[in-house]
């Protein structure tokens, strides 16, 4: 610091034309680099100084705030596996998640890969406040939307289904500017009967809880019946031990 003031007085002695000495401010810039020597150059600047530093810095700090995409990752929830008999409907759904207000440009989109294929194909469409079916996908005639974009659903509904059905539907969401994100996918299992695994957990968990229910009300009344018979001991003993004072009374008097 004292070379550079020694240089600044030695030039403005030799008259040379623009020349500025070096302030606070252009400091603090050229060692932003170094956060170490930071500290040492705010302590050697006047108070003054130090505050139009922090107001650099803030400034600085908005431009990059500005500068830096503000889209924010969305994410898009559906189910895992879903389970259905064959010629029965079936609805899929799907949400999202964003840090956004629902935007009017929001969009979903729906593909079906069936079950042993490696492409998938596109069945389904929503933006601009329009639904769109494919007419190539297998599911043109028997899908109907059913969602509501306002609040963030676009659930759809499988008619009819075939044992063909069978495959993984994903879900795809967009809320501008949120675009960036995953999409979820569910597998569809469409059966002729409901599988004897989903009807042994169903069976157990139904029997569980009626089982409880059983145990409690037994020892609901197993408690009351207890009570009672204590009450009954209780005034049994009570009443005899009066009788036995009368008559020992009565005798008394005899004799």
């Amino acid at each position: 610091m004292r070379k550079i003031e020694r240089g600044g007085s030695s030039l403005r002695q030799r008259g040379v034309v623009g020349y500025k000495p070096l302030d606070c401010e252009l400091l603090f810039w050229l060692t932003l680099k170094s956060i170490s020597s930071t500290s040492s150059l705010t302590s050697s600047c006047n108070r003054g100084s130090t505050g139009r530093m922090l107001t650099l810095l803030a400034l600085t700090s908005v431009v990059i705030l500005g500068i830096v995409p503000q889209t924010q990752a969305i994410v898009v929830y559906t189910g895992w596996e879903r389970h259905a008999l064959v010629g029965s409907d079936i609805r899929l759904s799907c949400s999202f998640f964003s840090w956004r207000w629902t935007s009017p440009d929001v969009s979903f989109s729906w593909s079906y890969r069936p079950d042993g294929a490696r492409d998938s194909i596109a069945i389904f469409h929503y933006a601009n406040g329009e639904a769109y079916v494919a007419k190539k996908s297998p599911f043109w005639d028997r899908l109907e939307f059913v969602g509501n974009p306002s609040r963030r659903d676009g659930s759809i509904v499988i008619k009819n289904l075939d044992f063909s059905d069978n495959g993984t539907f994903t879900c795809d969401a967009k809320n501008p500017p949120d675009i960036g994100g995953s999409a979820s996918s569910v597998r569809l299992l469409v059966f002729e009967n409901v599988p004897i695994q989903a009807g042994v957990i169903t069976g157990a968990i139904i029997g569980a809880v009626l089982g409880l229910l059983v145990l409690i009300v037994v020892i609901y009344y197993l408690m009351r019946f207890l009570v009672a018979r204590r009450v009954f001991s209780l005034s049994v003993s009570k009443h005899g031990k009066k009788g036995k004072g009368k008559e020992g009374s009565q005798q008394r008097q005899i004799f």
